[in-house]
């Protein structure tokens, strides 16, 4: 029983200790620049014409010399350099510029997100249009003929170049304009809501030629791969910054050096894209009623995400053809990402723990919701998952008062039988059977609770919703250490008086490691998260209490 304890402590501190690189590393998301800049966009970005849907010969009129070419032409270059118009979009939740040169969202902050609480004024930014730093939204249309098309490379026009979400309303629409030849013409509207992060993209094409006009819609996240810096304490599987595609049914993460040797590719109804990292992500939507094409690549810089329609669209002369999509930017906010798209909730990365997780939060959410303070939630939660495990520990802790009652006995038996271990095996076993005490019945009932504190302790550390949260008195965020550290030392004199109720190892190097391990964990917390400190001191301090009583009942003590 000792040798398992032993180890679960020593397993937990390394996962704790992994933890606080991975935050340390991962916490704030990777600067950029003010947009005061526009960056052209490389025409190798354009989806090429081998991912477009091929047509039959008859099916794809020609074209006059004067005009495009025919589909199999080479890729249309830009329609000109792109301008420095960048259009400001605000709302109450976002603060958004997006490039007039392609149409598509070139930076985006969250001005109710600062970076850090004590930079009220500097918001997260999760997109950049800097090629150092690059992360951008592209959006267009394709044309299968090659007609002019309004792909993310082609110049906007709109009315104005400031639009703010006015006090009383809900809804802010941005309609940028564009032109082609042959009477072909095209708009991007993108909508606006107050509260929300997703933004309802709508690309239209009105065909005024006189011959039919196909065209495929596309979607990319484009995002310069930045991962934070790995190590030994700092492994790959902790806040997982890069591409990420669900096919409707499997969620999966791409890693960036495998997209080099294979690139991702998948045909998929419905669906999305995104480019995650702790807290925050981008991710773009298609309509459901659509199959596309998927696809993910890395040339050794940026990472490339990309959805495109696999069956081209007809537009009569003189008609009209729309083509919805949802992007969304911003925090991991779990009410919202539900409401958006099925699945994007996963992007709240739990790791394996998931299904255990994702109630236990919902348990968080809901307490909080009725006390309003997620420190207190913290404490109430935790209450009540000791409560749900309480037979189960109280078994444990039987155990090892029942063990703590025979420890003279069990040291006397070792001193007499220190020289022959199979008669102090026999007569350990001998003093078990008449006392009818299970070494391992106190140790099966906590490797039974280690996977829901585990999923807890995930859910503290990656749920936005606690980002920045203050607690009461010197606790100003849950999301960083305590300034004072306090919750620490607290939480370590708890260890050590839970130590003190339990059974010492009979092994005395084993002892000895066990009466550092509150120290080594007072040192390690005292840089962890304050949320998660206050969560294991809780959890200590209840199960001490706990101990306390049924070492009181049984006259262990």
């Amino acid at each position: 029983m000792d040798n398992i304890r032993l180890v679960l402590w020593v397993g937990f501190g390394t996962l704790c200790w992994l933890t606080l690189q991975a935050w340390q590393k991962d916490y704030a998301p990777t600067p950029v620049n003010a947009p005061t800049e526009s960056v052209a966009a490389p025409t190798d970005a354009l989806p090429a014409t081998d991912d477009l849907p091929q047509l039959p010969a008859s099916a794809a009129p020609a074209r006059s010399p004067n005009g495009a070419a025919d589909a199999s032409a080479a890729l249309p270059t830009p329609q000109a350099e792109p301008t420095p118009d960048l259009v400001r979009v605000r709302t109450d939740v976002l603060d958004v510029w997006i490039n007039l040169a392609g149409g598509d969202l070139q930076s985006a902050a969250l001005p109710t997100y600062p970076v850090a609480k004590d930079r009220p004024n500097e918001p997260v930014r999760l997109l950049s249009g800097d090629p150092e730093s690059i992360f951008v939204f592209d959006a267009g249309l394709r044309s299968l003929d090659g007609a002019p098309e309004p792909n993310h490379l082609a110049v906007f026009t709109t009315g104005r170049m400031d639009y703010v979400l006015a006090p009383g309303k809900n809804e802010l629409v941005v309609t940028l304009n564009w032109s082609g030849a042959e009477g072909v013409s095209g708009t991007k509207r993108y909508r606006f809501r107050r509260g929300s992060y997703a933004i309802d993209l709508e690309q239209a094409i009105d065909n005024g030629s006189a011959a039919p006009y196909r065209a495929v819609s596309y979607l990319q996240i484009r995002r310069r791969h930045l991962p934070p810096e790995r190590s030994m304490f700092n492994v790959d599987t902790y806040s997982f910054v890069g591409p990420v595609v669900y096919d409707g049914e499997k969620y999966e993460k791409l890693d960036a050096d495998d997209l080099i040797e294979e690139p991702f590719e998948q045909v998929i109804t419905g669906g999305w894209i995104a480019s995650i990292q702790h807290h925050f992500l981008a991710a773009a939507i298609p309509s459901d009623d659509q199959t596309r094409k998927y696809a993910g690549s890395y040339d050794g810089r940026n990472t490339l995400l990309r959805a495109i329609d696999t069956e081209a669209t007809s537009i009569a002369p003189g008609e009209r053809a729309t083509f919805a999509s949802t992007l969304f930017v911003g925090p991991k906010l779990q009410s919202q990402l539900a409401e958006v798209a099925d699945g994007l909730t996963l992007t709240v990365d739990y790791g394996m723990l998931t299904i255990l997780a994702q109630p236990l939060f919902w348990l968080l959410q809901t307490v909080f919701d009725f006390i309003g303070n997620w420190g207190w939630t913290i404490i109430i939660v935790t209450l009540m998952i000791k409560l749900v495990f309480y037979k189960l520990t109280e078994k444990s802790g039987r155990s090892m008062a029942k063990m703590r009652k025979i420890a003279p006995r069990l040291k006397a038996v070792q001193e007499r039988h220190k020289d022959d271990r199979e008669a102090l095996s026999k007569a350990m076993m001998d003093l078990y059977k008449r006392e009818k005490v299970n070494p391992a019945a106190g140790c099966w009932p906590m490797l039974i609770q280690i996977p829901f504190f585990i999923a807890f302790y995930w859910v503290l550390l990656e749920s936005v919703e606690m980002r920045q949260a203050p607690f009461m008195l010197w606790i100003t965020d849950l999301s960083t250490r305590d300034p004072f550290f306090i919750l620490p030392l607290l939480m370590g004199a708890a260890m050590f008086f839970q130590q003190r109720l339990n059974p010492p190892p009979p092994d005395p190097m084993q002892a000895k490691v066990m009466q550092f391990l509150p120290v080594i964990f007072t040192g390690m917390f005292a840089f962890f998260p304050a949320g998660l400190v206050l969560y294991w001191l809780t959890n200590s301090v209840l199960s001490m209490a706990q101990q306390w009583r049924i070492n009181k009942l049984l006259g262990a003590d």
